[in-house]
């Protein structure tokens, strides 16, 4: 207690720290990409103490979904598509993404995706809320030692934005009328060869050890 009566301690943050904490975590994450953004600078930027960040957003990651409004928490889908064997890692991926699209949260899942396509600038966004919160986490803990980790990602993350955009969005009769099993059975193969194939198959070259 004060000697005025009133309990001391950390004063709170404005009614509004939560939401200038986002719009600098926006602008940070979009000019220089999740990996090179730091907690400590969006905390700058925002005018807040570090520590008040970990305190609305416990992590990085929460922030970094959070400030991009993405639709589900990848951590929450990442084991289901990781664990089993590497040979069919993209038919769980492929099944797993048709499930989200056409699932309960694919209403958000389009959301997100339309304020990409408006918003030219958030388009680093996405392609670190797919690159990195999901494929490199998923393929990190199926296949660390992938070769060429990053570009084989962007190879998948090419085949099933393309899907989301004319199966969901532009509703292509013909993607429409696929079951989700067709779906599987169509892009597994691909999206498995992206993953495995060696990298002079796929037109890649291997780094110098």
């Amino acid at each position: 207690m004060t000697t005025d009566g009133k309990r001391s301690g950390r004063r709170p943050g404005r009614p509004d720290t939560r939401q200038d904490i986002l719009n600098a975590a926006r602008v940070a994450f979009a000019a220089d990409g999740y990996d090179r953004t730091s907690i400590r600078r969006i905390a700058t930027d925002a005018g807040v103490d570090p520590a008040l960040i970990h305190h609305y957003f416990a992590t990085k990651d929460r922030l970094f979904l959070a400030a991009i409004e993405a639709p589900f928490i990848p951590s929450e889908l990442i084991s289901q598509v990781a664990e089993g064997d590497f040979a069919t890692f993209g038919r769980r991926l492929v099944a797993t993404f048709v499930q989200i699209w056409d699932g309960e949260i694919g209403e958000r899942a389009q959301a997100f995706l339309r304020s990409v396509i408006a918003h030219p600038d958030r388009r680093t966004l996405v392609n670190d809320f797919v690159l990195t919160q999901i494929l490199r986490e998923a393929l990190g803990h199926a296949a660390p030692d992938l070769d060429h980790a990053e570009t084989r990602g962007s190879l998948v993350a090419s085949q099933l934005l393309g899907l989301a955009l004319t199966r969901n969005m532009f509703q292509l009769p013909p993607l429409q009328a696929l079951t989700p099993e067709q779906i599987v059975r169509i892009y597994a193969p691909t999206i498995q060869r992206y993953l495995t194939a060696e990298a002079a198959e796929l037109g890649l070259t291997l780094s110098p050890e």
